[in-house]
């Protein structure tokens, strides 16, 4: 595998079990704000990040583990890199075309468990209501389908997609993310985000 590849995906998953997962304590990385964790990614792979973005790793997508490293960079560094600004959402649309291919391809059963997750999560991140019934898709078969002891984990991914799903088809985006695109809010969506749960 490409060096550069196998170092995303070293770093982002961790060691996996026999299953496939990663740990409770490397995953928890992923959902904390840390600057410092923002810093780092910056410091080992931001000029990694330009040359997928300006288009200079495009023969990753050829192989199903290269392109999910492809998808890590472009859809998971970007909110790491960018955090409360537009650019973090800015290649959303080019992950989301390398996840779909991935999918179209049949790549899904030569991929752990953990690399399928972040696969998919273009998808979630999509404001396509086309690529959000797709997400929740992919993470019922993957809950459904995986062994007994990721499962918990798995069901709990797919009620995050349904969650998603469901914004989507009401607004035709996330309202969330109306502030930091600079998107005027519609008074149904001033008071859905005053609810629980409104964000992500």
């Amino acid at each position: 595998m490409d060096a550069e590849a196998q170092a995303v995906l070293s770093f982002w998953l961790g060691p996996l079990d026999q299953d496939g997962m990663s740990s409770k304590d490397h995953a928890a990385r992923w959902f904390t704000r840390s600057s410092a964790f923002d810093d780092e990614i910056r410091q080992r792979f931001g000029d990694l990040h330009r040359a997928v973005a300006n288009g200079e790793r495009e023969g990753w997508l050829e192989d199903p583990h290269t392109l999910v490293a492809y998808v890590i960079v472009l859809d998971q560094f970007s909110r790491n890199l960018f955090r409360n600004s537009p650019d973090s959402f800015a290649h959303d649309a080019k992950a989301a075309r390398a996840s779909s291919l991935a999918v179209e391809r049949g790549d899904e059963p030569s991929l752990t468990i953990q690399q399928r997750v972040f696969l998919y999560m273009p998808f979630m991140h999509s404001e396509s209501l086309e690529h959000q019934d797709r997400c929740v898709e992919r993470f019922r078969s993957l809950a459904e389908t995986a062994p007994a002891s990721c499962r918990p984990v798995l069901e709990n991914n797919a009620d995050y997609a349904v969650r998603h799903r469901d914004i989507v088809a009401r607004f035709d985006r996330f309202p969330h993310r109306n502030e930091v695109m600079g998107r005027p809010s519609t008074p149904e969506e001033i008071e859905f985000l005053r609810q629980p749960g409104s964000s992500f």
